[in-house]
C-alpha cells in the first residue's frame, strides 16, 4: 500500500541496500525532491554534479545511476514512465520564495521540509545536497543557457523505480513551488519494494 506524502510537505525514512523505491505521481504534474544520504555514514550524500559527469547527460532515467560526492552509486533508476527529471535546481526554500517572488510570508518549501524531516538522522540544514527532482521539466536554451521551468510530463499513476546499491536515508517531498507544479499543490506517494 503507498504511502502517502501530503501536499507541500517532505518524509524521511530508510532504504535498505536491495531495496527499490517507487515515487508515484497520483494526480499528474506534480514535483518530488528526493534526497539520499549513506545510512553508516552521513557524510556521504547524494550529487548531481558526479552523477551528470558519469552519465554524460543532464536528463537521467532508466539504467542510470544516481552517484555520491565520493562516486559511488547510492541508487540506480530501474524504472522510468515519465524520461524527464531535473537534477540542476536547488530545493524550494522560503529564501528562494522570497528572492523569486517577492512573497513576505513565504512556505518554508522543500528545503525546510527535507530538514525538518532529516533532523532525526542527524543531518543539518547544511548538509542538504540539490535534490534529484523527480518528475520536474527544467528546459535549458541552447543558445543563452536560460533555464525555463514547464509543467511536469508527469500523468496520473506515473511512477519512477529506483533501487538502493547501499543502505540509505532518504528524504523526498510533495514539492512545494507552484511553478514546478503547473501551480497546484498535489501530493506525492510512495512505496519501498522488497530486496531484488
Amino acid at each position: 500500500m503507498p504511502q502517502v506524502i501530503a501536499p507541500r510537505s517532505g518524509v524521511a525514512f530508510e532504504l535498505q541496500r536491495g531495496q527499490g523505491l517507487r515515487v508515484i505521481d497520483p494526480e499528474g504534474e506534480q514535483v518530488a525532491d528526493l534526497l539520499a544520504f549513506n545510512r553508516q555514514d552521513i557524510g556521504e550524500v547524494l550529487s548531481s554534479g558526479r552523477s551528470l559527469d558519469y552519465a554524460g547527460s543532464m536528463f537521467l532515467g532508466t539504467g542510470d545511476a544516481l552517484y555520491s560526492n565520493r562516486s559511488r552509486v547510492m541508487l540506480d533508476i530501474a524504472e522510468d514512465m515519465v524520461g524527464r527529471h531535473d537534477f540542476l535546481l536547488a530545493p524550494c526554500s522560503a529564501e528562494m520564495f522570497r528572492l523569486l517572488y517577492g512573497e513576505s510570508e513565504p512556505h518554508r518549501g522543500c528545503f525546510g521540509n527535507l530538514a525538518a524531516a532529516l533532523a532525526p538522522w542527524g543531518i543539518s540544514p547544511d548538509m542538504i545536497p540539490t535534490a534529484f527532482n523527480v518528475f520536474m521539466n527544467v528546459r535549458v536554451d541552447g543558445a543563452t543557457g536560460k533555464l525555463r521551468v514547464d509543467p511536469p510530463l508527469s500523468r496520473a499513476g506515473d511512477c519512477t523505480v529506483f533501487r538502493a546499491q547501499m543502505d540509505l536515508v532518504i528524504g523526498l517531498t510533495a514539492c512545494s513551488a507552484g511553478q514546478s507544479n503547473n501551480f497546484r499543490y498535489k501530493p506525492i506517494h510512495y512505496e519501498v519494494l522488497d530486496a531484488a
